[in-house]
């Protein structure tokens, strides 16, 4: 349908809570989500959450098969997830490299939980329940920290964590 601006990190609209979507396959969701698909694969995003394009709404996708962002990274199912829960499964976290459309051009090393239970709804309203690891479980952990107003830069350990793409990955 379009693709939209992505709001940037300083935009008081990212660190909003978002509200509960309440009407399931309603004509404005259907547009938002298709929006969101064509904004995400525009630049080349593994997801996208509904407040980075300035919906304040529990909608996150993620999802690809190959990302020139993340080439190392292992296919993650495309997946529209409304209204998401998260279950912590184990004490077991790993640190890895971050990016985000509303910070562009930056990368942090963010620690997440390696293995997460997570359910909400697509679309229609039909149930999703899944328990993954790995970097699916860091994608839905990231985009869904955005419907709470928290980007990446809020979970850095250490400020010196962080840093231009082209310096930390002259090769990508």
């Amino acid at each position: 349908m379009a693709v939209r601006r992505v709001l940037k990190m300083g935009d008081p609209l990212l660190y909003q809570k978002a509200a509960p979507v309440e009407q399931f396959g309603s004509p404005q969701l259907e547009e938002l989500i298709s929006d969101m698909f064509d904004t995400m694969a525009a630049l080349e995003g593994a997801g996208l959450a509904a407040p980075q394009i300035g919906v304040c709404q529990r909608v996150v996708i993620f999802g690809f098969n190959s990302n020139p962002r993340y080439p190392e990274a292992e296919p993650v199912p495309t997946t529209i997830l409304i209204n998401p829960t998260i279950e912590l499964l184990g004490e077991e976290t790993s640190e890895d490299w971050e990016g985000c459309l509303s910070v562009p051009g930056l990368r942090g090393r963010v620690a997440r939980h390696t293995k997460i239970r997570y359910g909400g709804y697509d679309q229609a309203g039909s149930e999703l329940d899944r328990t993954v690891s790995g970097f699916h479980a860091r994608v839905v952990q990231h985009e869904c920290d955005h419907l709470d107003g928290i980007l990446y830069p809020m979970r850095l350990k250490d400020v010196r964590l962080m840093g231009f793409e082209e310096a930390l990955f002259p090769d990508l």
